[in-house]
């Protein structure tokens, strides 16, 4: 039989496609219970096609493998029906050159090579990636679909050339930077990785010429000496000078309350701030340490932490009854010691979920002891309503890209008169944890030295200026800054003296030029023998004009308290030169330590225990390029 006659008897057992209007489908079709006609059927080998509805590319492939001749006939009636090309596109075919060009590697010098290289190494440091990803199987298929050109070096060379390069080229360009920086801060911590290995890290903070709070990560150094304040003294004092930093111009200190560190400010005579953050931490450790009632309710707490945190079986149960009792399915907070915010948090949300644990915990003999009593549910929410209001005081000053030593004086205020201050309403015990942690803070800043940069500060920051500063104190404060007010008077007025000089040395060149066509002297003009008169320095002037910017600042309104003071005083630098060199020196000044212990974040990921095998200078370079790219 012929291979029409075949066609014609498979087209008896098959009905054709309703709608369609491809010349492909007069060789396949449906079963005639196939209402849906969901299910394709070769009318020539009676085989089922996969195919989507309305796709005929499997139909055309199926035609091409099992029967050619038929192919070959559709697609003749197609191009002689349409006069247009055939069904199936044949690829343009490439020339030799470039089918070469597309599989030679690219050359290590080639731009494209150190493109991507460059890519890489930024990757590796900026997300803290190991470096012994390169040479992972599936970073390699990555970059081969990526660019098959491509070779990518080895891990050693990303270890040993791409990174250190990048290393001093970043370097260098932070030496920039500094170079022109007039006063800055600093903070330092010292840390132990997961190795043991003990690192001081080091932070400068400034204000640059645009007014925007820079902050750099300068170094993460090894430091295997014993940790003494003369050790730690000296560490500093070469750090700053393998930066070019200038001790003199150092504003303060900002460090935690171990006594290596403040011996070592001693050493060195540098001004010390201490850190809000610890401060508070030691505040509330004393308020709270020596109360028997509050370990007790500590204790339930660590007890019931533990027990839902180590059994699977009770985390479900405790998510079961959550459910049952509308609660928050939240799971229950582990206390660090070194974060008094996570005993706030623990104990909040051990008060949340009170109802749910009672539930889980009545329901065996053997963990009914776990349920807090009346007595215990009382304690943790009176110490909670004590502590809850000054977690936010910790985490707003702890920001390094915004002004904060200058909320120092107002937080102080507002502890003092709103957040813990006696309520009616208080137990007996929140009264006692509010007063104790509030005598603890306003004694640890009475230092004479400490009270003036923070009443400089304040004044400086046009969203307070003198509110906050005592009224017995104000006198002293404003003589101090106008005493400073004049010392930066030499540098403003060398930029007007150099400006006069150059417009006196074209004046003097163009009297010159006019000597040398004309003998003839000139009679002066009553013009410039007034300028002369007008134009003369005087001493009591400069005085007047600092005592006219330092009280025009005074009576000027005051700006919003959520607004930035630094885009303010870039705007009115202008207007208040002095002033706004003073800003410029004290707004840098960072309220916590919180930058150095950013580090050693930032160093926990860098040394975890897979690469615990990175040598102290790697480990600088590694966490200097995460912060500074």
């Amino acid at each position: 039989m012929s291979q029409p006659e075949t066609s014609a008897a498979a087209a008896d057992d098959l009905v054709p496609k309703r709608r369609s209007t491809s010349k492909i489908w007069q060789f396949f079709g449906f079963k005639r219970d196939d209402h849906m006609q969901t299910e394709v059927i070769c009318k020539t080998c009676k085989s089922r096609v996969a195919t989507k509805t309305g796709n005929t590319s499997n139909l055309f492939s199926h035609l091409k493998a099992k029967h050619n001749d038929l192919y070959q006939l559709c697609s003749a009636e197609k191009s002689s029906s349409s006069g247009e090309s055939t069904l199936v596109h044949q690829p343009k075919q490439q020339s030799i050159s470039s089918s070469f060009e597309s599989i030679t590697p690219y050359p290590v010098s080639s731009r494209r090579h150190r493109e991507i290289t460059a890519a890489i190494t930024r990757y590796l440091a900026k997300d803290m990636v190991p470096i012994a990803t390169v040479g992972k199987p599936g970073f390699l298929h990555l970059m081969n679909t990526i660019d098959k050109r491509y070779n990518i070096p080895s891990r050693t060379y990303f270890s040993r050339i791409a990174i250190p390069q990048m290393y001093e080229h970043t370097r260098d360009r932070v030496m920039l930077e500094l170079r022109d920086v007039e006063h800055f801060a600093c903070t330092t911590d010292l840390w132990s990785s997961r190795t043991t290995e003990p690192y001081i890290s080091l932070t400068v903070h400034f204000i640059d010429k645009a007014f925007k709070m820079r902050s750099l990560c300068l170094q993460t150094a090894y430091f295997p000496s014993e940790h003494s304040g003369e050790n730690i003294a000296l560490g500093l004092r070469e750090a700053l000078s393998g930066w070019n930093l200038n001790e003199a111009r150092l504003v303060c200190f900002t460090t935690d309350n171990a006594t290596n560190m403040i011996k070592a400010a001693e050493i060195n005579g540098w001004p010390r701030l201490q850190c809000f953050g610890h401060r508070l931490h030691l505040a509330i450790e004393n308020a709270v340490k020596c109360d028997t009632r509050i370990s007790r309710a500590l204790g339930v707490c660590k007890k019931l932490v533990g027990h839902f945190s180590h059994s699977w079986k009770k985390k479900e149960a405790l998510k079961k009854a959550q459910r049952e009792l509308n609660l928050p399915e939240h799971g229950l907070i582990t206390e660090c010691p070194t974060r008094w915010g996570t005993k706030q948090q623990m104990m909040e949300r051990i008060l949340e979920q009170q109802r749910a644990l009672s539930q889980v915990l009545s329901e065996n003999r053997s963990t009914r002891h776990l349920v807090p009593s009346w007595q215990d549910i009382e304690v943790l929410e009176s110490v909670n309503k004590a502590l809850k209001p000054l977690q936010d005081f910790t985490d707003a000053l702890s920001g390094e890209e915004y002004v904060s030593i200058s909320y120092l004086l107002p937080v102080l205020r507002l502890l003092n008169t709103q957040t813990l201050a006696a309520d009616e309403e208080d137990t007996e015990l929140t009264c006692s944890i509010k007063t104790k942690v509030l005598g603890y803070m306003e004694a640890k800043y009475e230092d004479p030295a400490t009270q003036t940069l923070l009443n400089i500060a304040t004044f400086l920051d046009p969203r307070f200026k003198k509110d906050y500063i005592p009224k017995e104190q104000w006198e002293e404060i404003s003589l101090r800054i106008k005493s400073e007010m004049k010392e930066a008077q030499p540098a403003v007025a060398i930029s007007s003296s150099s400006v006069g000089a150059a417009v006196s040395g074209a004046e003097a060149e163009q009297c010159q030029c006019a000597t040398a066509t004309s003998t003839k002297r000139m009679k002066k003009s009553l013009g410039s023998l007034l300028q002369t008169s007008v134009t003369s320095p005087s001493e009591s002037s400069d005085h007047a004009t600092i005592e006219a910017e330092f009280n025009s600042y005074i009576l000027i309104p005051k700006i919003h308290s959520e607004q930035d003071p630094l885009a303010w005083w870039g705007i009115h630098k202008v207007n208040f030169p002095h002033l706004s060199k003073l800003a410029e020196k004290y707004l840098c000044v960072p309220a916590t330590s919180t930058p150095s212990e950013r580090l050693f974040s930032t160093s926990g990921n860098v040394v975890t225990c897979q690469r615990a095998s990175l040598k102290p200078n790697k480990v600088d370079m590694l966490v200097f390029l995460s912060k500074n790219l």
